[in-house]
């Protein structure tokens, strides 16, 4: 099993594979936003890597982070378990604003990604 660790939060085991937006809300208790239910196209699951950031990207990822100008970010809702990883919360509900996080991501990436080496 995968340990994450988000800042601030205790390490926690997560089953490989599970999507990190999912691991972060459900296992390390983190009120992580997802306003577009999972689906890349918001940014509001951004993360920034401490350690253990994996190699690949999904081809929506990528796109959209580049649309957006965004750098040293990555999207939680984009990116599986495979690994012991140390993440920082970018877009938490506290002090967003927004009445809750947003539609609860399903277990799969979507959309369905096609993975390239960053």
């Amino acid at each position: 099993m995968p340990k994450l660790t988000v800042e601030g939060c205790a390490p926690v085991d997560v089953p490989d594979g599970k999507r990190l937006v999912l691991a972060m809300e459900q296992d390390a208790g983190v009120d992580v936003l997802h306003a577009c239910g999972g689906n890349a196209r918001c940014t509001a699951c951004r993360v920034e890597f401490v350690s253990g950031e994996p190699e690949n990207i999904a081809q929506a990822e990528q796109a959209l982070l580049a649309q957006r100008s965004l750098t040293g970010v990555r999207l939680s809702c984009q990116i599986v378990c495979d690994r012991d990883m140390t993440v920082r919360a970018v877009s938490r509900l506290e002090g967003s604003g927004r009445p809750d996080p947003g539609p609860l991501p399903s277990e799969q990436i979507d959309p369905p990604p096609t993975w390239v080496a960053r």
